[in-house]
């Protein structure tokens, strides 16, 4: 989500909040999915929580596929969904724009799931090397996080590193061209990258330092006025998510195929993304707070919203 994204979100706010008060008054739940590996789209591909809200009397309306939160977050702001996911970056983007959301369960990113990607064989071998380079990155979203991130922690000037504004599509495709030196990105991307681009990690999660997590979002009106099915929601995804740390590659299989790419990136994907899900604690709301602090001071976002109340704990831990 960048700027222009966010304009339109709060604009869009202010002509549809009676909408989204009017979202939760029936017995059928919207959900917007989007095609990334998120016990959501776990959750739909299983039936598990059809199955779930059926047994409470209520039933799902899939929308979607998103193809990232951004247009998902319209979208629940524009009263059409109730429930999607996306990561501690667009729930940053979203609650500065006054998106009426809250985050009701966390899954931090493991290591393997988010990097800076160079060609195999690029003869750059740390971050201070990318200074005079350049690199693929997404405006405002995790990939320039990622990299402004990596070049902080680690003493380099961003201004030495030129930025390429790229959707993830357009990324790939500039860097198995060599139309830049980098890319900042995340899974599937990475596991596409290694097994196919001739990529290598430079940097990945651990050692960017990255707070991103994936998050499970409600529309504010549904949260309040149906706080029993929102509590069948979270405890189905912790069932799925319970199931896929289980089965980490049928859970990257069935991702894979969410995602249109082949299963046989299911082991992959299945092991950098099965990571376990809970309630939000208060640690959780200290790491989104951090990456607000730097989205404040990128400007990407004009104040830092208020990450406390953008929260509803139904089973921290």
């Amino acid at each position: 989500m960048h700027r222009r994204t966010l304009g339109k979100l709060s604009a869009a706010l202010l002509l549809t909040t009676p909408a989204v008060a009017r979202a939760a008054e029936g017995d059928v739940v919207r959900i917007g999915w989007l095609r990334g590996p998120n016990d959501i789209t776990l959750g739909k591909a299983r039936g598990t929580i059809e199955k779930a809200l059926a047994e409470q009397g209520a039933k799902v309306e899939w929308a979607g596929p998103f193809a990232a939160a951004a247009p998902a977050l319209e979208a629940l702001n524009g009263g059409s969904i109730d429930i999607t996911a996306g990561s501690s970056t667009a729930c940053i983007t979203g609650l500065a724009a006054g998106v009426p959301m809250l985050i009701f369960a966390y899954q931090k990113m493991s290591a393997g799931a988010e990097g800076i990607l160079v060609k195999q064989d690029a003869p750059i071998r740390s971050l201070h090397d990318l200074a005079g380079r350049s690199v693929a990155v997404n405006r405002g979203g995790t990939g320039e996080y990622l990299l402004m991130r990596a070049l902080e922690r680690n003493g380099v000037d961003a201004a030495s590193v030129k930025r390429i504004y790229l959707s993830p599509s357009d990324s790939g495709a500039a860097f198995t061209q060599g139309h830049v030196d980098a890319w900042s990105t995340w899974d599937p991307f990475i596991s596409i990258a290694l097994k196919t681009y001739a990529a290598r990690v430079l940097a990945d999660g651990a050692a960017i330092g990255s707070d991103n997590a994936v998050t499970l979002m409600a529309s504010r009106a549904f949260a309040e006025r149906k706080r029993a099915l929102l509590q069948v929601i979270y405890a189905t995804a912790m069932a799925d998510n319970a199931w896929s740390l289980a089965n980490k590659p049928e859970a990257g299989a069935i991702w894979a195929r969410a995602m249109n790419i082949p299963v046989s990136f299911g082991p992959e994907i299945g092991e950098n993304n099965a990571v376990p899900t809970r309630g939000v604690t208060d640690a959780d709301i200290a790491q989104i707070s951090q990456i607000a602090d730097w989205y404040v001071s990128s400007k990407i976002v004009p104040r830092r919203p208020d990450i406390s109340a953008g929260i509803i704990k139904l089973g921290a831990a």
